[in-house]
């Protein structure tokens, strides 16, 4: 039997779920079971390919909800999980004795281990370390910039390696070590070993230049990184570098994408904060209250730049409006 499970591509979250779920699934739903794990990525168009739904089951996790009869599972915690009201409102009238859903959560790595417990008996415990790092790095619940940019912990290291890899076979190898050993052991692999010394120099080097690129006016930082080979650089890092930020607005650019980020400082003790999901909703993309993404097309780069400026003027008068 052929299970495929879509996972958002390029995350600690989204890998560490799709892992999780392979472990719950395996072990509370069916053992003899083959494993097909398709990373996914926000990009302008369609985000979904019918014909990719070939598995006897089809999962999708940490990911925007599919109303396609072939989908069976689904897990997600964004408060943009759907792509239209039709939807959301497919989701409401449907089964959801397995597609689940909750944006309070911080991961959707925590989400699916609760569900799975309580729902079909599964016990998260062997993978605890999983879960609590899941939940730390997609919720931004860091002790301070320090840790979130420094690299010491194994679950950093990896999430450095996931968010910037660029080869599709990486990840799909990676899922099952995620919950079968220690993350300082799946460091160790071999596969994996490789990739982090360079990928380590790459984020010294990437924190140079977003001290070069970035400043931070009015509570928002702006930076354009669009012409530099960043995609998956450390998100905390213009926080680590403007500590008195509220908010940040990036760009940067892939093969397939220019993406503008726009996130807010984990660290700020500022209350009433812009929603950042509904500003990037206007713009086609989504995300959660304190962080979200829009991706253009690559050959869009003005529009993302244009949108960028906007967004950048929308929060500094925000953050001025907080002062009056």
């Amino acid at each position: 039997m052929k299970v495929r499970v879509f996972f958002h591509g390029k995350c600690f979250d989204g890998t560490a779920s799709a892992a999780l779920f392979s472990r719950f699934y395996r072990e509370r739903i069916r053992a003899d079971v083959d494993f097909q794990f398709t990373g996914l990525v926000h990009r302008a168009g369609a985000l979904f390919n019918e014909a990719d739904f070939d598995g006897d089951e089809n999962a999708i996790v940490d990911f925007k909800y599919s109303a396609s009869p072939h989908i069976t599972w689904w897990f997600d915690h964004h408060q943009s999980a759907f792509l239209s009201p039709q939807d959301a409102e497919h989701y409401r009238n449907g089964d959801k004795s397995r597609k689940f859903f909750d944006p309070e959560f911080k991961s959707c790595t925590k989400f699916l281990a609760q569900i799975a417990q309580q729902k079909f008996g599964f016990d998260p415990r062997p993978v605890d370390e999983l879960i609590r790092w899941a939940d730390i790095i997609d919720g931004a619940q860091f002790k301070s910039p320090q840790e979130a940019v420094e690299m010491a912990e194994p679950a950093m290291k990896l999430t450095m390696a996931i968010e910037s890899t660029n080869d599709p076979e990486f990840l799909p190898k990676l899922i099952p070590y995620l919950v079968s050993e220690p993350l300082a052991r799946v460091l160790e692999e071999p596969f994996v070993a490789a990739v982090v010394p360079p990928l380590l120099e790459r984020h010294r080097k990437s924190i140079e230049i977003l001290r070069q690129r970035s400043e931070c006016k009015q509570g928002t930082i702006y930076f354009d990184i669009a012409d530099q080979d960043l995609e998956g650089y450390n998100k905390f890092i213009p926080y680590y570098l403007h500590p008195e930020s509220v908010y940040s607005v990036g760009l940067s650019s892939s093969s397939f994408r220019v993406k503008v980020a726009v996130g807010s400082n984990p660290w700020t003790n500022r209350q009433n904060m812009v929603n950042l999901a509904k500003v990037c909703e206007r713009y086609g993309g989504g995300g959660h209250a304190r962080v979200g993404a829009i991706s253009f097309p690559p050959d869009k780069g003005d529009l993302a730049r244009q949108a960028a400026a906007e967004i950048v003027e929308e929060l500094r008068v925000a953050e001025m409006a907080q002062h009056k």
